[in-house]
């Protein structure tokens, strides 16, 4: 139980005037399941939670000061929970909510924003407002939870657990427009742009540095043969002319040769040992 939870049920109305104003307990730093905004608040850090929700100290873009109370994944999915946040948001003042989300969105859980809260500058009516508006948030969650109402009869039996308490997790959220870069602080800024700065020089001298290296890098000659589809390569050659009187095979053969008409073989016979060849012997098995 966090230091929220231990505080005591008195009404936020009532008068506190003989009652020391105390500062309220620094906010502890959001964890990365937490939402950056809801709303228009942007979440600065958790002031308590239970099992039914989170309260979050948050402010606004211009710096107005509130306390969010926002359902957990397991509240949240529970029709009746969502009915006693409704019924506990109406029955607080008007001036006291902010803003809250419609009700009718059934896949996002609810928060509502709490305050006004002034500017925290040490005094006690700042200290005031800050108790109150926590105080009313956790009345917010614990008429959720049901942790506060009174026992009729003797108490029997196991102790009474909503089914979801176990998923703890903050409730889905709707974050729009993006957190980026609005969050960040003129240092972050500064930082990010730098560092873009940084690896776009990295960048262009990476660029450079390949151009000087294979800027005179001599041309692949013959360049690859890159087959086709169908699996055939095609090169194309280059005839070149015979010098003059030699017969070759693309040139006819003079007139009144005794080998005008009939194709000539040019090249050397088949050997002694080429199959087929006479005076080779004929292998049984070439006769298959």
């Amino acid at each position: 139980m966090t230091a929220t939870e231990s505080r005591t049920a008195a009404p936020p109305d009532a008068p506190r005037a003989s009652v020391p104003a105390q500062p309220g307990p620094d906010a502890l730093p959001l964890l990365p399941e937490d939402p950056p905004r809801v709303g228009e608040f942007w979440l600065r850090g958790r002031l308590g939670a239970n099992a039914a929700g989170y309260l979050y100290a948050a402010a606004d873009e211009t710096g107005r000061g509130a306390v969010v109370a926002m359902m957990t994944e397991g509240s949240a999915d529970d029709a009746s929970a969502r009915d006693r946040f409704v019924r506990a948001v109406d029955e607080l003042p008007e001036e006291s909510v902010l803003a809250h989300n419609d009700s009718d969105d059934d896949d996002l859980a609810l928060w509502v924003a709490l305050g006004p809260l002034r500017e925290d500058d040490g005094s006690s009516s700042a200290a005031d407002e800050r108790q109150i508006a926590e105080r009313r948030g956790e009345d917010v969650l614990s008429a959720v939870l049901m942790d506060r109402v009174p026992q009729i009869g003797r108490v029997r039996g196991p102790d009474f657990r909503h089914y979801w308490e176990n998923r703890r997790r903050p409730g889905l959220f709707r974050i729009w427009p993006l957190p980026w870069p609005a969050v960040l602080r003129p240092a972050s800024r500064l930082a990010l742009i730098l560092s873009l700065l940084t690896m776009a020089i990295i960048m262009a001298l990476a660029v450079l540095i390949a151009w000087l290296l294979f800027r005179n890098a001599p041309e692949v000659d013959p360049g690859p043969i890159i087959p086709d589809p169908s699996g055939t390569a095609t090169v194309t050659i280059t005839p070149t002319t015979p010098p003059p009187g030699s017969t070759g095979p693309g040139s006819p053969a003079p007139s009144g040769s005794p080998t005008s008409g009939t194709p000539t073989t040019t090249g050397p016979g088949p050997g002694p040992g080429t199959p087929n060849s006479p005076g080779t012997p004929v292998d049984p098995a070439d006769r298959f």
